[in-house]
């Protein structure tokens, strides 16, 4: 990929400007936080197209894309069968409010896929499949108490934005304005990866826990492996206590297998919460799980859920169509390959400059830590990862036209479309960003 020698990189730019003024209208200028590139300093890119494995921005330069709308566009932007089924079906009506036979499509694919699924209701976004799979299992169980993990994200709804480390046995502290402490105290943190803690939770309070919801590869405190005992632990504690196990599959569902992680690591969930993938970019959420628990749903149960955009015929068939294009042979198997390559590259090239670095891949998901170690929960990733290392690394690929999250604490995602010339030229990107630091 050519891209031309540039000047002080946005310097002067028209992302520059649309950030300046976007300020005066919209919070921090973005519709979402990290967009605001806070945690790296400097001015956030404004994108005007992408295609395959490439953005260009509205000052009409090219990138490599290695954030995939955080992780949705898995066969890249853009695809020509994916823009084909949007548009057939836009033509159609952009949205009905009412039933239509891609619903039933979609669920059928869904429970084909991740057969723990046994019913299906499709929402408007990953938050939204969180939020209402917890209230489903607090009305399955009759109990209020949830627990989640330090440094696991599942959207912003009030019970689940929990100060982490708010530590074992303890009652959660709000970690957002506007989250009452009533509702945080119904929530308990505990250390990822720690199966003592759980044991120790369980044997105290396990009656009165209505569900644990867990991202089961973690990808919003950088990438985080599961280790398997401590999955296992978890599922056969759920089960001894009757309560629920929600794999929030949001950002891993289709992504690092095509059964999900729940798949790749052989653990049923008795819920899932989905998304990202499942849209190919446009807005889907889902959720679901046994049948019993998902017929607590109105209209055949009590517990209330809705949505007048849910299962947006649009969205629907850009996610329909993404899925189909994921079940080729040996999608998997070579996103994963690709991804690998990546990291093997980025280590090697981290070892010839003499700068501490480590990295890790999850089938097409990624992890880039600035410590000797690949971190195994939030407390060694908050210790031990350079984030003013990270912060001149992600700039200098920046510069070189390479997108990588803009955060020390993002997985970040490989698509079908990146190619072997991407990952050559990221490399060589890398070569002298490492140099840089050392």
């Amino acid at each position: 990929m050519a891209i031309n020698n540039w000047p002080k990189y946005l310097m002067n730019s028209l992302n520059q400007t649309l950030f300046e003024k976007s300020q005066a209208l919209i919070p921090g200028g973005v519709n979402s936080p990290v967009r605001a590139f806070r945690s790296v300093g400097g001015t956030p890119i404004f994108f005007k197209k992408g295609l395959g494995s490439k953005l260009w921005d509205v000052d009409g330069k090219e990138y490599i894309d290695y954030i995939n709308s955080w992780g949705p566009m898995i066969v890249g932007h853009a695809h020509p069968q994916v823009v084909k089924a949007v548009q057939a079906a836009a033509a159609n009506s952009l949205s009905f409010g009412a039933p239509t036979g891609l619903e039933l499509e979609m669920a059928e694919l869904i429970n084909k896929l991740v057969p723990s699924m046994e019913q299906v209701r499709l929402n408007s976004s990953g938050t939204e499949a969180t939020m209402s799979a917890i209230r489903t299992a607090r009305g399955f169980t009759g109990r209020d108490k949830i627990v989640k993990f330090e440094g696991c994200y599942h959207g912003h709804s009030d019970g689940l934005l929990v100060k982490a480390g708010s530590g074992l046995l303890t009652f959660g502290e709000p970690d957002s304005g506007g989250v009452p402490a009533s509702v945080a105290a119904h929530t308990l943190t505990l250390e990822y990866n720690n199966s003592q803690q759980l044991e120790d939770l369980f044997a105290k309070s396990g009656d009165e826990i209505a569900c644990v919801i867990i991202e089961p590869v973690v990808g919003n405190m950088n990438l985080i492996v599961p280790k398997l005992e401590f999955l296992q632990t978890l599922r056969a504690l759920c089960t001894k206590h009757g309560a629920v196990l929600i794999f929030d599959e949001v950002m891993t569902g289709f992504r690092v297998h095509l059964g999900g992680a729940q798949a790749l690591y052989n653990i049923k969930p008795d819920m899932t919460t989905l998304g990202k993938v499942i849209g190919g970019g446009l807005p889907v959420g889902a959720f679901g799980g046994r049948k019993e628990i998902m017929q607590c749903l109105a209209p055949v149960g009590k517990v209330y859920q809705a949505g007048t955009l849910s299962g947006n015929p649009v969205a629907v068939s850009a996610g329909l169509a993404t899925l189909k294009l994921i079940q080729e042979n040996g999608f998997h198997e070579k996103l994963s390959a690709q991804t690998k390559k990546l990291m093997d590259g980025l280590m090697a090239a981290a070892k010839q400059a003499g700068v501490t670095f480590s990295a890790q891949n999850v089938g097409g998901m990624f992890g880039l830590y600035f410590s000797e170690h690949c971190p195994t929960s939030y407390a060694e990733i908050m210790r031990d990862n350079n984030k003013a290392h990270f912060n001149q690394f992600f700039h200098s690929m920046l510069e070189s036209g390479v997108y990588l999250g803009p955060s020390a604490f993002e997985a970040g995602f490989v698509s079908a479309a990146h190619t072997d010339a991407d990952i050559i030229f990221t490399l060589e990107a890398a070569k002298k960003a490492f140099a840089g630091l050392s």
